[in-house]
């Protein structure tokens, strides 16, 4: 195969064409299979070393799967990780308890570092924004979607005038044409977004509503086009993204909220708690 400009996932690649290479390939397309969430980290003469093969036939391998070397597969698998896609290895959670505990401290590490950019400032920002606006519209795509409808809920119960858009199977221009210039606009941005959001970012960043982006490292780019950019990383150990930072983060926001207008929170919570039963809505 010759070298392409070929996105295809370097896992895809040696699956579809295992069967056609010999022996010591097979060996080191096999150790790479089970290793792909750390292959960014090999060099060639370690893929070399590991399988038990020599460094050309490693070379010979990645150039008959059409990349021009070996930095070539690692340039790949890194944009491919920063950007979302799942790469799954069989070593990756470890044996034992190995997992929780790796687990557990990748999780902390997300959560660590999206507090720790928040500052007290940016957050009071935030909140007083959340609060004055006459109107907040969330908007979110593909995995954003839960963290964008968990915080309409958690908002509503605090205030009104909170809402999601666009409608199922409904554009976006009709829920944005008749905003407020005092609304806020939450657009939840993570990883994998539909090429929809990017153009959203930049229609909104010249109209008169702020915007509030929650997302991760990757909506870096859009920082200058909203006015306040809050991020939580989403990595894992293995192949699939965690929001559980996403997650805390809005608990956090929307507590900061009802603390914010207490009063008026807690006698809204009241009245939902009494329609709660009045429409027996909720079981025991």
């Amino acid at each position: 195969m010759p070298a392409s400009r070929d996105q295809t996932p370097i896992g895809r690649r040696l699956q579809h064409h295992f069967d056609e290479l010999g022996p010591q390939e097979r060996r080191v397309a096999g150790f790479v299979l089970d290793h792909l969430e750390d292959l960014a980290i090999y060099s060639a003469a370690d893929l070399a070393r590991l399988s038990g093969v020599s460094k050309a036939t490693v070379t010979r391998l990645f150039q008959r799967l059409g990349y021009a070397d070996f930095r070539a597969v690692k340039t790949q698998v890194r944009r491919l990780r920063h950007y979302g896609v799942p790469l799954a290895s069989s070593t990756a959670l470890g044996e034992g308890d190995a997992p929780f505990h790796r687990h557990a401290e990748r999780e902390r590490d997300n959560l660590r570092h999206c507090l720790e950019a928040l500052t007290p400032a940016r957050f009071e920002a935030v909140i007083a924004a959340l609060d004055d606006a006459p109107e907040i519209v969330i908007v979110g795509y593909r995995n954003s979607y839960p963290v964008a409808l968990h915080l309409r809920q958690q908002l509503l119960q605090a205030r009104p005038g909170v809402r999601l858009a666009p409608a199922p199977n409904q554009s976006l221009a009709e829920e944005l044409v008749a905003l407020e210039p005092e609304a806020l606009v939450v657009a939840v941005g993570f990883r994998r977004r539909p090429r929809l959001f990017g153009t959203l970012i930049e229609t909104l960043a010249q109209q008169p509503q702020r915007v509030l982006l929650i997302g991760d490292p990757t909506t870096t780019k859009y920082e200058s086009q909203v006015a306040w950019r809050l991020e939580c990383p989403l990595e894992t150990i293995s192949a699939f993204d965690s929001y559980a930072s996403a997650m805390s983060l809005v608990s956090l926001i929307a507590n900061a909220l009802l603390h914010r207008r207490l009063a008026a929170g807690r006698a809204r919570i009241s009245e939902v708690s009494e329609l709660y039963e009045a429409l027996d809505e909720l079981g025991q």
